[in-house]
Parts: C-alpha cells; structure tokens; sequence
C-alpha cells in the first residue's frame, strides 16, 4: 500500500535494453516489471514507463515545452547524480550550471538526454521555499522563452 500519491509518466522508447542502460545503468534506477514493448523503472519514486513506439523518434527543439525534471533534496546528492551520468558517459543535453546566482531562485541545473530524445533536468535549489512558493517572482524557465 501506498501513503501518498506517486507521479507516472509513460515515455517513448524504440528499445527496451538500451532503455535499461540507461535508466539502470546509468541513473541507477531500479527496474520493475518489463517485457518486449515496455519496462518500468522506479524513477526516484516517480513510475517511469518506457513504452516501445514504432513512430520515429526525433531530436526535440528545446528543452521547452517537454522535459522530466526532478529536484534534488541536497547539494550533495545533486553533486552525485551529476558524478555518475559523467561516469557512465550519459549525454548531457546542457552542462551543469547555476542559474540565478544569489538570488531566492538560485539552484543547479543540468539536462540530460536520453537514447529515445527524451530530456531529463535535475535541480537542487539552495532555497527550497520556491519549489512551490516564491509566488512574488514570475521568472520560469529562460527569458527569451518567458518574453515569446
């Protein structure tokens, strides 16, 4: 039995065992059930479901408007997660950075994409009260985009 709710995305994918390289191998994502059209990957308690496409996968444009994003609890986990997409030789769709250095929205970023082009960001914000909050800013996301 579950105690709260848990996010499930369902993803496209063209092949299951390089779905596992990375999901697995790469971000350490323990794998559930699986078959030859789909798996499911424990995404940092988030139901990540990779469901085989027979539709050509393409390059996204951007990372706006679709992307996965998880926010890391610590710096040092953050730090981590980063460590070991180098290590295993992930693509990073745009290096780690700081965005918004000393300001109430400064937090760590990085994206990475996976085999299928989907793209992932993980975050660390060093002031947590804007995951939710912060509602007196209204900067999300890049500026050029925000002024389109």
């Amino acid at each position: 039995m579950i105690s709260s709710a848990i996010f499930h995305l369902a993803i496209p994918i063209n092949d299951v065992t390089i779905a596992k390289q990375f999901y697995r191998d790469g971000l350490g994502c323990a794998v559930g059930r699986e078959n030859k059209s789909a798996a499911i990957f424990n995404f940092y308690g988030t139901q990540l479901v990779g469901h085989i496409t027979q539709e050509k996968l393409v390059k996204q444009a951007g990372i706006y408007p679709r992307h996965l994003g998880l926010i890391l609890p610590t710096k040092s986990e953050w730090d981590k997660l980063c460590d070991r997409a180098k290590k295993h030789g992930l693509t990073f769709y745009q290096q780690p950075k700081l965005r918004f250095p000393n300001q109430t929205l400064e937090h760590y970023t990085f994206f990475l994409e996976d085999p299928f082009y989907n793209l992932l960001e993980f975050k660390y914000y060093s002031n947590s009260c804007v995951i939710f909050g912060g509602t007196e800013i209204d900067l999300i996301g890049d500026v050029a985009q925000r002024e389109n």
